[in-house]
């Protein structure tokens, strides 16, 4: 019994583009129907929807049966969270607010057995299929991808620095809390956002790593994969759904 491939991954480090959904209904079921669609990748957030790991481990269940990639976002930089999400079977994490190359080295860490890192040592969780796989602590770190999420000015002032730490896979560019970092709340389609962006998503490609973002338009999100974005969210679970109602409702007004 082997490490499961980490398909999201290898894309990636290929260079191919990978689409993806955010994920925030905090239900295994609505999980299911979205990780049919023919997404790349979903993620699983559990910063700003109220999600827990035992949902999370559900919709990981339930979108274990698809050809799409689960990632997992946890509410911090924190060790605790990356080791309980790591366990139930996650591989990618993408890790929210890292300002400096320090963080993204804690992050790092928390993705990695000692001595490498700080992750703590369990012998029968889910990764390792409950301990069948007797090598997962040697082999697994080949098949983990860890993300990191840079979402303010002091971020992107370091972004250089950031990218090139050894371990992180790709960088992920917030709009929201970035426009917020700006001075433009709620405004992430402002051209300073947008240039900053744009001009993020050029250096971290042209440092070798993996960039990616979010937008829920189309034409933006295009955009984003031709500067070189390599994992593009372009919608969300609870925005479709939201969207949906208010057109039905709105076409028996």
């Amino acid at each position: 019994m082997s490490v499961n491939k980490n398909s999201f991954k290898h894309a990636l480090a290929q260079k191919q583009h990978q689409l993806g959904l955010w994920v925030s209904l905090c239900n295994a079921y609505s999980a299911e129907i979205v990780a049919g669609a023919g997404f790349d990748w979903l993620l699983l957030d559990t910063e700003h929807s109220p999600n827990d790991v035992s949902g999370v481990l559900a919709q990981l269940q339930s979108a274990a049966a698809y050809p799409v990639s689960a990632a997992v976002r946890p509410s911090w930089n924190d060790a605790i969270q990356q080791k309980r999400f790591l366990d139930i079977g996650a591989q990618t994490l993408l890790i929210p607010y890292v300002q400096n190359a320090e963080e993204a080295a804690r992050a790092v860490a928390g993705m990695r057995y000692p001595p490498r890192g700080n992750r703590g040592v369990g012998g029968t969780m889910r990764a390792s299929h409950f301990g069948r796989n007797k090598n997962y602590m040697h082999e697994c770190e080949s098949e983990l991808c860890l993300l990191v999420q840079v979402e303010t000015q002091e971020g992107l002032d370091n972004l250089e620095a950031i990218t090139r730490v050894d371990g992180v896979d790709g960088v992920f560019i917030g709009p929201a809390d970035l426009s917020a970092s700006m001075g433009h709340l709620g405004n992430p389609g402002h051209h300073e956002v947008q240039s900053a962006i744009e001009d993020a998503i050029r250096l971290v490609r042209a440092l070798g790593k993996a960039p990616g973002t979010l937008t829920l338009d189309t034409q933006l999100a295009r955009h984003y994969m031709e500067c070189g974005s390599l994992f593009t969210a372009v919608g969300m679970d609870v925005a479709l759904l939201a969207k949906a109602a208010d057109g039905l409702v709105g076409a028996f007004s």
